[in-house]
């Protein structure tokens, strides 16, 4: 693990309290790496998820799971056809 990736993980790991996210961060850098560790830890690649089973993956993490969703698929962590029929990890 190069430097950047653990200072990127102690980053993100101060983000969390007692398992829980405490804020989502507001600087576009730092929620981009919140996000990539969520999509990291709580979605398997090349598997579907419904919108009900992602929100409870997010809920496990933070209450507010819509927005934390919004930011997935904005930032093509999470991908979901037109019909939004389902969601799988993108890059």
């Amino acid at each position: 693990m190069s430097d950047n990736e653990t200072s990127g993980s102690r980053q993100v790991e101060a983000l969390f309290s007692n398992g829980r996210l405490t804020a989502i961060p507001r600087k576009t850098a730092r929620r981009e790496q919140l996000l990539v560790h969520l999509s990291e830890t709580l979605f398997e690649r090349d598997r579907s998820y419904t919108e009900r089973e992602v929100n409870e993956a997010l809920l496990t993490v933070h209450d507010d799971c819509s927005a934390l969703r919004r930011y997935l698929v904005v930032a093509g962590l999470l991908v979901r056809p037109k019909d939004g029929s389902s969601y799988r990890r993108g890059r």
